[in-house]
This record gives structure tokens, C-alpha cells and sequence, in this order.
């Protein structure tokens, strides 16, 4: 894998290259934020550890700038603050995992091998049209009866899952691996918090919700939406 490195600390910048070009990765390392986002854009990494604590720009905002371009790189935060609050600030920038320091070198490794397999494929799909909604992959927008609706970018993949299974049940725990990348729970309301705001924009100016509730199961786009 072609890896990038965000990370100022010497020390540990030097520890993570050191065992991952050991491993036979390839491994380009900046040291702040301006650095970290200009590389991100430039060069198709495979993943991206990103340090949060970054010079110049913290890399939570270099996350944010980056999943605007869009880019979906999958992205590593690294970061000392665990706090659920602070997981998921990191969720809510576009991470795709967070680990926490100090941690084990081989959990990293697992995680970035994680990451490597999620990594999205090509797609031949670029429009998907369910009732009045239209969702366009490749100019990231999305109308409703002719009318933008204003996404960000977790709520324009909250809907493609959707979409992509019209009619089907998508559940949490689907939301929480396709959307953010987790294998876990992390205990949090961030998918209810994103479809609730997603519904809001969907709803505006019409009187039906396109999404529905299937109570204990997960959600379910109208087919004829």
C-alpha cells in the first residue's frame, strides 16, 4: 500500500514508517496540515493516517476540507483524545477509523488493512433516480422534484445506502460499516443524529418522508418515493 503519514511527532512519525516499510508499504510522511491536504489531493494513497493535532491546520479540518473536494481516501485519525465527544467529532469530519495513543503497532496494521479492503471500487452506477429523488454520483448533488437539496457529505452517503436499496432495510449496525467504516458500535447516536438532519432537508417543501422507520429492524427508502 501507498501510505500517508500525517504526524509531527518525530518520534512517533518515525516509529509508524519505520514498521510499515518493514511490512513493505510505501510510506510518504508530512508534518503538518497544509502539507497533509496538498498530498491527500495530489497523490491516490491507498489510506491516510492522519494525526489530529496537526501545525498550520488541525487534521480534523484537513478532513473536512478533503471529504468537500470530495475525496474518499479511507482515512486513520490518530489522535490522544478518546473521549466519546472527540470520537465522534472525528466520525462527523469524514474518519473513516480513529485510534487512540499510545497504541499497538500491530492493531494499526490491522486497521489499516481494514481499511485498504473497504476501500471504495469503481462503480459503473453515477446516477440513481427513486421517485422524484435524483442522486448523481459523480457531480455529488442531489434534487427532489426537480429542487437541490443541500447534503453533507455523511448525509449524501446516508441516502445512497438508502437508494441503493430501495425498498430494502438498511440497519444501523449496515450504516455504521458502509457509511463510516466501523465494525463496532462506538455507542453514540451519530447515524440517528445524520438521518434525522437527512429526513429534515429531504422534507423540505413536501409533505411526505421518503425515508421510513421499520421500528427494531433499521430504514427502508420508499420504492416509489
Amino acid at each position: 500500500m501507498h501510505i500517508l503519514l500525517a504526524e509531527d511527532d518525530t518520534e512517533t512519525a518515525r516509529f509508524i514508517a519505520e514498521g510499515l516499510i518493514g511490512l513493505g508499504h510505501q510510506v510518504t510522511h508530512v508534518a503538518t496540515g497544509p502539507l497533509a491536504l496538498q498530498a491527500a489531493i495530489d497523490t491516490p494513497f491507498d489510506v491516510v493516517i492522519l494525526d489530529r493535532m496537526l501545525p498550520g491546520v488541525n487534521g480534523l479540518e484537513v478532513l473536512r476540507h478533503l471529504r468537500a473536494v470530495p475525496n474518499r481516501v479511507p482515512v486513520l485519525v490518530l489522535t490522544a483524545l478518546g473521549g466519546i465527544a472527540d470520537r465522534v467529532d472525528g466520525l462527523d469530519a469524514g474518519a473513516d477509523d480513529y485510534l487512540v495513543k499510545p497504541f499497538a503497532f500491530v492493531e494499526l496494521v490491522a486497521r489499516l488493512n481494514a481499511l485498504a479492503r473497504r476501500a471504495p471500487g469503481p462503480d459503473p452506477t453515477t446516477r440513481i433516480e427513486i421517485g422524484d429523488i435524483t442522486l448523481d454520483l459523480l457531480r455529488r448533488d442531489v434534487t427532489r422534484g426537480g429542487k437541490p437539496v443541500h447534503l453533507q457529505p455523511r448525509e449524501f452517503a446516508l441516502l445512497e445506502q438508502l437508494m441503493r436499496n430501495a425498498g430494502r432495510i438498511v440497519t444501523r449496525t449496515m450504516f455504521l460499516e458502509r457509511v463510516w467504516g466501523f465494525h463496532f458500535d462506538p455507542q453514540t447516536n451519530i447515524v440517528e443524529s445524520h438521518l434525522s438532519r437527512l429526513r429534515a432537508k429531504l422534507r423540505e417543501g413536501f409533505s411526505d418522508d421518503p425515508i421510513e422507520t421499520i421500528r427494531g429492524s433499521g430504514y427502508r427508502m420508499r420504492a416509489d418515493a
